[in-house]
């Protein structure tokens, strides 16, 4: 079977293939850090690193790289009000960002560039864009001639004459042409800067990415991948940025994901609905926001609010629940049995409905569907009178493995205290002894300190409320 994806570029699915076989070379727009990431930044996060963790599955060897945009507008106001310098910030939030995307499994990147540390690069890239026409100087400012570059519009589709309609020259910008963009933008008083051919300055925000991206991986990548809204004009404009410079293609493959609505809102800062990370997994679990997000199709909308997450959070305790009553079961599980094969069978053909879903544009919404079908029967397999280890551990190990793909954890919740330890065990006695009275007010007890009981066939088990 083959990888299939949906590529901006031509608006339509692809089947995948990579520049090298058996290797990928794949690019992420990251942040801006001014401040805690929002569940607009995680969603990008989640998605790409379940990408990257996908096609790793399939055996490819994926070289990942992601950004960190240290340097632009939105840090230097921040600098100005918290009265801090702008690599303080910088530093302090690309800190923050590990810390929640970390918590949300995701892993870190091959490497995380930042502007800062690649600013020869990017000096290079704009003096070498100068030399062959694309770009000029005006007054301290470097800008790009869109109009040169003949194919630009090909990842947004838009053409030249739709653009022009909306193009205007901005208070300040010394530009020949209204469609032109930055690539270099001189110092004001009192902002952080670098010497330049140019003058003292720092760059524009698309220059950043087309440097690193050459840098790190080379003139052409295979994925190049981002937000929906990244798509224009900050993608359109790399790859004309890259592709006047090199001739070759920039990216084969575009994935961009949807937006994210608040209640039903788009997230904005004048609704003052921004939600951010840090925020959310004080008060839920960091998984549950990951299989919130992995619950819908990458490419469309996700609406987020309090009541959708307690609702993923009660389908990801039921699947974890049957993971967990399966490892209970493995350790009393009973000789041969006549439906082994047929299990097996069973567990095979829905490890195959999950390949299938993930190939088909990383459908990660139909593969969480197959780890419902996966939980469904591994139910119905425990409530039969007699179970085979190997029939377990095979459900086991499709848990684990299709869990890992997802970036899930399957780890059992932390202990109790000891208080609680000995309420449990004393409910359990209660129970032995008929004493229903006093087991009834123990369950009621726990209840009200948020711990749940299940009565099992194999004892009793809790989890959290």
């Amino acid at each position: 079977m083959a990888i299939k994806l949906f590529n901006t570029l031509t608006r339509q699915k692809e089947e995948f293939t990579p520049l090298e076989e058996g290797k990928v070379k794949m690019y992420v727009c990251g942040p801006t850090v001014y401040n805690y990431i929002h569940i607009g930044n995680a969603r990008p996060a989640i998605v790409y690193d379940t990408v990257r963790r996908y096609l790793e599955y399939r055996g490819y060897e994926v070289k990942y790289v992601s950004n960190f945009t240290d340097v632009d507008d939105k840090l230097i106001r921040a600098a100005k009000e918290l009265g801090e310098d702008v690599p303080s910030i910088s530093k302090r939030f690309i800190e923050a960002y590990f810390e929640d995307v970390g918590a949300l499994g995701c892993k870190r990147a091959d490497t995380h560039p930042t502007v800062m540390e690649n600013m020869d690069i990017i000096i290079e890239f704009i003096t070498a864009l100068i030399e062959k026409g694309f770009a000029y100087e005006s007054e301290g400012d470097v800008y790009y001639r869109t109009r040169k570059f003949d194919e630009y519009g090909k990842l947004s589709h838009q053409s030249i004459d739709e653009l022009r309609v909306g193009a205007r020259i901005e208070v300040g910008e010394k530009k020949q042409d209204a469609l032109d963009f930055a690539l270099w933008k001189a110092a004001k008083d009192g902002e952080i800067s670098w010497n330049s051919p140019w003058g003292q300055g720092r760059p524009g925000w698309h220059i950043e990415c087309s440097a690193m991206v050459r840098k790190y991986l080379g003139d052409t990548i295979d994925i190049h991948a981002g937000g929906q809204d990244l798509t224009f004009p900050h993608h359109e404009n790399e790859i004309a940025q890259s592709e006047a410079l090199t001739g070759k293609m920039f990216a084969k493959y575009w994935m961009h994901n949807g937006y994210i609505n608040i209640d039903n809102e788009k997230m904005s800062k004048s609704l003052g609905n921004f939600v951010l990370v840090h925020d959310i997994i004080k008060k839920h679990d960091p998984q549950i926001l990951r299989f919130f997000m992995l619950s819908v199709h990458y490419r469309h909308p996700i609406n987020y609010s309090e009541d959708l997450l307690e609702d993923i959070k009660a389908a990801l305790d039921r699947i974890k629940t049957s993971y967990q009553n399966l490892q209970h079961r493995l350790e009393v599980s009973a000789g041969l049995t006549d439906s082994k094969q047929e299990w097996l069978e069973k567990i095979d053909k829905l490890h195959h409905d999950f390949i299938t879903a993930m190939d088909d544009d990383f459908n990660t919404a139909n593969a969480i569907s197959v780890l419902f079908e996966l939980s469904k029967q591994a139910n119905y397999y425990l409530m039969e009178k007699n179970t085979e280890k190997e029939v377990i551990e095979a459900f086991i190990k499709e848990f684990e493995g299709l869990f890992s793909v997802l970036g899930l954890s399957l780890e059992p919740e932390e202990l109790l205290d000891s208080d609680i330890e000995a309420l449990i065990q004393k409910r359990i006695q209660a129970r032995k002894d008929r004493n229903f009275q006093l087991s009834d007010e123990i369950r009621d007890q726990l209840k009200a300190m948020n711990i749940i009981l299940e009565d099992t066939p194999q004892g009793t088990r809790w989890k959290r409320g």
